[in-house]
């Protein structure tokens, strides 16, 4: 669960990192864990006010971040098919379902044969469905950004228009 959710983490830190220009020499820890890009939720709150995410992922992102503290910080042992959590991903994945991976990937998943556990569970089989359509959908829609470059930067010497790329 918690592995799961942090590589929806990287993939939603390296769509971020797609806009920006890249760090000096020394880096500037914009993401590390205790500076402003350091948490998922300030990941997903940029992305959405850039218009790099739509509402239902954000929405898909928040859910994920929350289930992944309550995973962290649960005394006993936490299961995706306890009601509360399956509660909370219902309409997460019923938003996921539309997303033309979902049906073929579901179909890979069930053709594997069970395990000395048994077989899948839904709620687990459902989870790495979402997880892998994120992942996937964050890391192309990286693959397909331009670095952003502003139309004018603020300088000492006052306002500069910069010219378009291309």
């Amino acid at each position: 669960m918690l592995v799961g959710v942090a590589r929806v983490d990287a993939a939603l830190e390296h769509l971020l990192q797609a806009l920006m220009d890249p760090p000096s020499s020394r880096g500037d820890g914009l993401f590390l864990p205790d500076r402003p890009l350091g948490s998922l939720g300030a990941k997903v709150a940029l992305a959405r006010r850039l218009g790099l995410i739509d509402a239902p992922v954000e929405r898909a992102l928040s859910a994920l971040r929350k289930l992944r503290n309550a995973f962290a910080h649960s005394a006993e042992s936490a299961s995706l098919a306890d009601p509360a959590h399956n509660a909370r991903l219902a309409e997460i994945y019923a938003e996921a379902r539309t997303n033309p991976l979902w049906a073929p990937l579901e179909t890979v998943l069930a053709a594997q044969p069970p395990s000395a556990h048994g077989s899948l569970e839904p709620a687990l089989r459902d989870y790495i469905l979402l997880i892998t359509i994120l992942v996937a959908f964050l890391e192309a829609t990286a693959q397909q950004l331009p670095p952003y470059l502003p139309p004018v930067v603020m300088g000492f010497s006052g306002v500069v228009r910069q010219a378009p790329a291309g």
